[in-house]
Parts: C-alpha cells; structure tokens; sequence
C-alpha cells in the first residue's frame, strides 16, 4: 500500500516538475536534471526517501536554473508591417494665403464745412442711409442772417446801378448839344460800370452766403453704412475739426488689399499668358476670401488692380480683389485672407499625414531596397488639399511611410505593405 502511494505521489511530481523545467531551463540543463529524477525516483521503496529525492531535486533544478545561458539573446520581435506609397509626379494646383484688409469702394469722412453748434442728429451709428440723406444740422441762424445782409447789399448795389443809369441818360442829350462837357459823361459811364459791378459783387456774397447756409444741412455723399458718431447734440463743431461726424461706408462692393512679395508677384506673373501685366489680370481666376472665422466667403472675387511700385520699407506690392457684397455681409475694417490657387505642372506630392515635424523642419521616412527606413528632410513650397508640394528631398520612383511613423527610428528595418487605396486617394488633385 505505501508502495503505491510512493509511486503515485512521484508521478504526479515528475509531471509537474517536468513542466517546470521546459519552461525556466535551457534544454541541456533540462536533460540533466530529469535523468537525475528518474535515477534516483525508481529504487525508492519509503516515503522517507521519496521526500529527500523531492528536495534534493528541487535544490538541483535552482542551481541550473540559475546557472542558465545568461548570454543567450532574446529572439528579436518581426519588422513592423507599415503602409508605403511610391511617389508619382502630377498636375496640380496649390493654394497660397494672403492678410487681406477689406475696404468698402467708397470710404468717406463726413466732416462739417461750417463751424456752429450741432442743432440735430438724424441717424443711428450703424444705419444704412441713402445717398442725398440729410444726416446732421447745424445751427442756421447765424448764416440766415448772412444771406440777409447778402441780399441787401446786392439790392443797394441794383439801386445804385439804376441811379448811374440815369445820370447816364441825363448827360448823353446835353453832350450831344455842347451844354456840357464830355467829361461829365464819361464819369456817369465809368460810375455805371462800378454800379454793375458792384452787383456782380453782390450777388457773389449772395451766393456764398447760401451755399454755406446750405452746409448747415450736412448730407450723405454716397448711400452706405454710417459709422461712429462721436459729436452728440448740442456740441460745438468745425471744419477744422481734428475728427469727422461720422464715417460712411460704401459696400455695395468691397475691395480686399493684400501684398505679394517679390519671389511670389515674379511667380504669380509667369503663371499667366499676357504681354502686358493688364492682360495678365483679365486672365487671371477668381480669388477666395478666408473670413476670420476660417470659412470661406460664398462670392468669389477678381483681381483687378496692382500697385505701381513696391513698398520700399516691407519689399512687397500691393494688390486688390474686388468682391461682391449685396448682403452688406462685409464691412470696411474686416480682415481676412486671399487664397490664390497656383498651377504647378509634374509637381511632387507627399500626403500630411506622412510626414512628421522637428524644430521647424519636415521630414519624411523613405524606404531603401533593404527596406530600412531613412529620415529625409524635405522642403515644402506650398499645400494642395491634404498634401504637401515637394521642392527638394524625395523624387519620383521614392518610397515613403504613409503612417506609423511616430515611433519609426532612423535605420529601422520594416516590412513594407502596398496600399493601392491609399495611394489612389493620397494623389487625387
């Protein structure tokens, strides 16, 4: 019965056992220690010794566990399976941005042209008037009353000239009789002549004394948007005045400035057939406005005017779009950015996505005939939708890592993984 046991017990722990050494011992010391087991277990007949063969052999099995190949190397995990693209060359267009400041075609100051005090205002900050549209009145006595003394010295000044008239008359019968003298009548001609003028005179005080009544009724100049309104009523106002009314905006119509500077105005001209730049600028396409909210403006514009001369402190030369604006949408003062959309013919087009960013450089990972990765810089001359415009660093034919760069290093071998759809919408215009 003990017999039994001893031998029960000893095969349930050379099974154990066993599994223990295939996976902690290398198989050399595995083979050693299981031929020490199995020649030691067999002659057992007592439970006594089965327990000292049990110790003996686990004291064996750390000994050659520990004294295990420590110089063996670990087996080396698979080259990463990562997307490639081999870059093609293609027609596209890319998109360059620009600060544009927006104007409205007619931006005025509304300043008065005679000093007094501002009696009413008949408009609100920000409300659209018409062109014509009465919008402030100073106070018009005081030029009333210059009108008035105006118009009595032009009526004195046509008395006076009848009176001349009539010495005139009076002495022409008794110069043709030798009663008197012809010097008489030339000075009743001469009085005459400064009798007409004088009403000359007159009525040129007349109608200077209207026309300054008539600017004490300021009126718009052009229908738009009425900006700030800094005087208020009662105040006391003159042409000399270092600030205006109010302003008043034109937008039917905006114009949106922006510069170019030299490399790309000399860019922006050879894009374009034209023997004069005027030509080149009715060929031109239209032009897009990024508003400050990063959206685009529904209405497309046309360049229509570029300076004559660049800006000899910032090197550029100043250029304008003229965009439609019914909607009043677009105010004078906004800001935004002009999108120009250039062609490049056989261009060089790396997706975002493959590329990676260290200290203001870019670099993509190109893919050698042994398929280990090279970190390549490249240079970026503009966007066409999510890719990149490639000047110099890679070339047609180059494999490149679409993703998985992030923790890719420097000579690091992959397995590459063609990916037509990737490639399809990669290199779409």
């Amino acid at each position: 019965m003990e017999r039994l046991t001893v031998w029960k017990f000893a095969h349930i722990y050379l099974t154990t056992l066993d599994n223990l050494i295939q996976l902690n011992m290398n198989p050399e010391n595995a083979r050693i220690l299981k031929n020490f087991i199995r020649e030691n277990v067999q002659p057992i007949k007592t439970t006594m010794k089965m327990k000292n063969v049990i110790i003996t052999s686990f004291i064996l099995a750390l000994v050659l566990s520990s004294c295990a190949d420590k110089n063996q190397a670990p087996t080396a995990p698979p080259p990463p399976v990562l997307p490639v693209l081999a870059i093609t060359s293609a027609n596209t267009t890319t998109d360059s941005e620009y600060p544009a400041s927006i104007q409205g075609t007619v931006d005025v100051e509304i300043r008065p042209q005679v000093s007094g005090n501002l009696d009413r205002i008949y408009v609100d900050e920000g409300a659209y008037v018409n062109k014509g549209q009465t919008l402030f009145k100073i106070n018009e006595r005081p030029y009333r009353e210059q009108l008035n003394n105006a118009l009595a010295s032009l009526h004195a000044a046509e008395a006076a000239l009848i009176n001349a008239n009539l010495e005139v008359d009076k002495l022409t019968p008794l110069v043709q009789n030798k009663v008197v003298s012809d010097y008489q009548l030339k000075t009743a001609k001469a009085s005459q002549k400064i009798a007409a003028a004088n009403i000359e005179q007159a009525k040129a005080m007349v109608g200077s004394a209207k026309i300054n009544l008539g600017y004490t009724n300021v009126t718009a100049p052009v229908s738009g948007y009425i900006g700030r309104l800094p005087k208020k009523q009662g105040s006391l106002v003159s042409a000399t005045d270092v600030e205006p009314l109010t302003t008043l905006s034109d937008v039917h119509e905006v114009f949106a400035y922006f510069s170019l500077g030299e490399t790309d105005f000399i860019n922006f001209k050879e894009q374009y057939a034209g023997s004069s730049l005027g030509d080149k600028i009715k060929k031109l396409p239209p032009v897009t406005l990024i508003l400050a909210d990063n959206n685009a403006y529904p209405q497309t514009g046309k360049i229509d005017m570029v300076d004559g001369q660049f800006d000899k402190t910032t090197g550029a030369i100043t250029i304008r779009a003229t965009f439609p604006n019914k909607g009043g949408v677009l105010r004078s003062g906004n800001t935004g950015r002009i999108r120009l959309g250039l062609n490049h013919d056989d261009a060089i087009l790396v997706p975002q996505s493959a590329t990676v960013e260290m200290q203001d450089k870019v670099f993509v990972f190109t893919v050698g005939k042994d398929n280990k990765v090279t970190k390549m810089p490249i240079t970026v001359v503009g966007k066409s939708g999510t890719n990149y415009l490639i000047k110099e660093g890679v070339k047609t034919g180059d494999q490149i890592v679409l993703s998985g760069i992030d923790k890719l290093q420097d000579g690091q071998a992959i397995q590459p993984e063609k990916s037509t759809k990737v490639a399809q919408v990669t290199n779409q215009k």
